[in-house]
């Protein structure tokens, strides 16, 4: 719901409103997320749905950021490849195999967290002239580069165990 004022306010160059709506964006998946567990109101659809809005906001941020020369490419080209690899494997399991479990790891996890934290400091640094924000920035952006290399690894074997522990062969499609 946030995304599109986000970008126009990317384009337009005004950082501060954009990490003003970045962090509501933010909270706002959050409550939503915790009303769904405290009322039991959770389904599988927002199960899959949920997980999907938010790889679209960072992915957007990424590419947006990128475009604005804030991120240097290759981070953005990382988290892309490595999120499509992912989605095309995990929609190959589901569509020929009985397996139906792709919740994120805790490097997935973790790699998310340092995903939000460099959206959060690049913009930051942005609208605020604290000389600790450089060294922040850059330590968040190789956070993301590392965290993304070792979670995709890591999803690649998890899959791969799966695939051979799992007693079932492949459907014919």
């Amino acid at each position: 719901m946030f995304l599109p004022f986000i970008v126009i306010k990317l384009v337009e160059g005004h950082y501060s409103l954009a990490l003003i709506l970045f962090v509501l964006a933010g909270m706002s998946d959050g409550l939503d997320g915790l009303l769904a567990r405290t009322l039991k109101q959770q389904t599988i659809l927002g199960q899959y749905l949920d997980p999907i809005a938010d790889k679209l906001l960072l992915s957007t941020m990424f590419v947006m950021l990128s475009g604005a020369h804030l991120i240097p490419w290759k981070f953005t080209i990382l988290v892309f490849s490595r999120d499509i690899g992912i989605l095309l494997v995990s929609a190959l399991l589901f569509a020929l195999t009985p397996i139906r479990d792709f919740k994120p790891s805790i490097f997935g996890k973790m790699n998310t967290i340092a995903q939000i934290a460099t959206v959060l400091l690049v913009l930051l640094h942005e609208v605020s002239a604290a000389p600790w924000l450089n060294m922040a920035k850059s330590a968040a952006l190789w956070s993301t580069f590392g965290l993304t290399l070792l979670s995709w690894i890591h999803y690649t074997l998890l899959m791969g165990q799966r695939l051979r522990s799992n007693p079932e062969k492949p459907s014919a499609a």
